[in-house]
């Protein structure tokens, strides 16, 4: 589908210049003399490369169709995460790169949604939040102000973060996997 450069927003993936792009950050331009345009930070899907280009009202862009399919993540063999087609039972390898830092988040048995462009991943969608148990907790150190004081804990994935006070070794915590932090107590 053909969108005009003025219409590209942050997250949309754009095909330019032979390669799928995903639009970073876009901002409007009227500069005083000259027509008007959007400043588009774009950063390549493929290799990761980015670019900065305007894009005038009277360009036209192909916006490219993602499909979005939900897999399970299985288990991980190597630097290599195997995640399950939930419709084929089909079994697709990714490196632990492409999922970043969050693949510590993933369980045996987690649904995910994979952004798929053709056969090709473009994209993970891991569950918002998880819940998941304190392995380590530093003691509460009396006297310290009433204001939110916050501290460290280990989870059992290995992360570090910061919780309040009353949270101790053994209990159970809902963890918001964008951010990676402390959302409450998990019932």
């Amino acid at each position: 589908m053909k969108i005009n450069g003025n219409e590209i927003r942050p997250g949309m993936v754009i095909e330019y210049d032979g390669s799928l792009w995903v639009a970073v950050k876009a901002m409007a331009v009227k500069p005083g003399k000259g027509p008007a345009y959007n400043q588009v930070e774009l950063k390549n899907v493929i290799d990761g490369r980015k670019l900065n280009n305007r894009f005038g009202s009277d360009e036209r862009v192909e916006r490219a169709h993602l499909e979005q399919k939900d897999f399970q993540y299985l288990y991980k063999e190597g630097d290599h995460l195997v995640f399950m087609d939930l419709d084929s039972y089909e079994q697709k390898e990714l490196t632990e790169d492409f999922v970043g830092e969050r693949a510590a988040f993933l369980q045996d048995g987690m649904k995910v949604t994979l952004e798929m462009h053709g056969e090709r991943p473009i994209g993970i969608k891991l569950p918002d939040q998880v819940v998941l148990k304190i392995v380590e907790a530093d003691a509460v150190v009396k006297g310290q102000t009433a204001a939110s004081s916050y501290k460290p804990a280990r989870l059992e994935n290995g992360l570090r973060v910061l919780v309040p006070p009353f949270i101790a070794a053994g209990e159970k915590i809902v963890v918001d996997t964008n951010e990676m932090t402390y959302v409450r107590r998990a019932e």
